[in-house]
């Protein structure tokens, strides 16, 4: 008889897990599991905001993927995903192709544009080490060219960040906390900077509890950001912005935070979607497919006490993994399939040096204790990932 092969696409937080449960749980002899990532690494996607604004060397953020999965176990494949054919059970890769048994579409988030006109050839909008290594060179060579300059280029040390979500509250915490090392390395007045948060929402952080959103408004604002709430952007140009009734910010830095959505190759592959994203079954099956499993940025899940989607974090793409590793337990081996329910622990923000606002049950976190949390988080996460082992090697020191 056959093995039957489960193909998981994207090595992100649920394609990891996924596959670090599977190679305990599924023998060599019962299934074959073959994982196929464009890069031959996974990376914290949730680290990016430290190496984009250069608090953080952007090697930090990512590791081997054979340092972590036992490619005796696990088949690797390092290629990037075209579409799915599900009819044919195949999976169309750029040089190549694979057929499938069981399929796990992890293949993460794009960014999303909104319709905005420019973001794509003027704004930093790339989550990934190589974009926020991208971001954190710009940065730098703005600082750098400034003093080079007899006539001043407008805007040159304005920098915007679109969105005032987790990522861009993220970003700028990390950026406002370096801009003065900057300055003193360069040799320029703090005032010669500026810093923009903007937001088209009525509130920053929106869902986060309003007086932890105003501890963060205010530390960010004494550290020099100026936040535009309730201000939608109209247009990114080579020159800056254009906000609200058409006020124009002059910057030489677009920074676009506004949010993400699902993999364009849901849409490409025929999948009913809403912005690349599948409303997902109880056990995290594609409606209407019994062989594919969706989890992460892809999935989407309704909260039904509040009749809005969950927001696709890195905390629910582990827990989604767990479960959809057990699933394919028992459809390989025999047994009940479990209906996910995500167990929000709590949320956690950072805003750079030793700062961070959380909301833990029904605690609010402030400053360092907040901070604390944070890295213990993300330790946890490489502790369900490699072991004590990885934890030592790229874990974050508490103090």
């Amino acid at each position: 008889m056959n093995k039957p092969h489960i193909v998981i696409l994207g090595a992100g937080y649920g394609g990891m897990i996924t596959a670090t449960k599977l190679q305990k749980k599924v023998g060599d002899n019962e299934a074959k599991v073959t994982l196929v990532n464009k890069h031959d690494y996974h990376y914290q996607t949730t680290w990016l905001h430290e190496p984009a604004a250069g608090t953080m060397l952007p090697e930090k953020t990512r590791m081997p993927i054979n340092s972590v999965l036992d490619f005796r176990k696990i088949n690797f494949v390092q290629d990037e995903v075209v579409e799915i054919k599900t009819e044919e059970k195949k999976v169309l890769l750029k040089d190549g192709e694979l057929d499938y048994d069981y399929l796990v579409v992890g293949l993460g988030a794009e960014a999303e544009t909104f319709g905005v006109p420019g973001v794509k050839e003027h704004a930093y909008s790339k989550w990934t080490v190589n974009g926020a290594r991208q971001i954190k060179d710009h940065i730098e060579n703005c600082f750098a060219k400034y003093n080079n300059q007899v006539e001043k280029e407008e805007g040159l040390l304005t920098f915007v960040v679109a969105g005032a979500g987790f990522t861009g509250i993220e970003f700028i915490g990390e950026l406002s906390e370096r801009v003065p090392q900057l300055c003193k390395q360069y040799d320029i007045p703090r005032d010669q900077v500026k810093l923009y948060v903007v937001e088209a929402a009525p509130t920053a952080l929106p869902g986060f509890d309003p007086e932890l959103v105003e501890y963060a408004m205010n530390l960010l604002e004494s550290r020099g950001v100026e936040f535009k709430i309730n201000t939608p952007i109209k247009e990114v140009t080579a020159a800056g912005v254009v906000v609200g009734e058409g006020e124009e910010i002059k910057a030489s830095t677009i920074v676009w935070a506004t949010g993400v959505r699902g993999s364009s190759i849901i849409e490409r592959s025929g999948f009913e979607n809403m912005r690349g994203r599948i409303k997902v079954e109880a056990d995290l099956r594609a409606p209407g497919f019994s062989d594919i499993f969706i989890i992460g940025d892809c999935a989407l899940l309704i909260n039904e006490e509040i009749n809005r989607p969950y927001p696709p974090t890195a905390q629910i793409a582990m827990q989604m993994a767990e479960v959809c590793a057990s699933n394919l337990n028992a459809l390989v081996n025999g047994g009940e399939l479990k209906t996910f329910k995500p167990d929000i622990k709590g949320t956690v923000a950072s805003l750079g040096g030793k700062e961070a606002i959380g909301a833990v049950g029904s605690r609010k976190l402030y400053g360092g204790t907040a901070n604390f949390m944070k890295k213990m988080i993300d330790n946890r996460y490489l502790l369900m990932l490699g072991g004590v082992g990885l934890v030592l090697k790229k874990g974050k020191k508490p103090f």
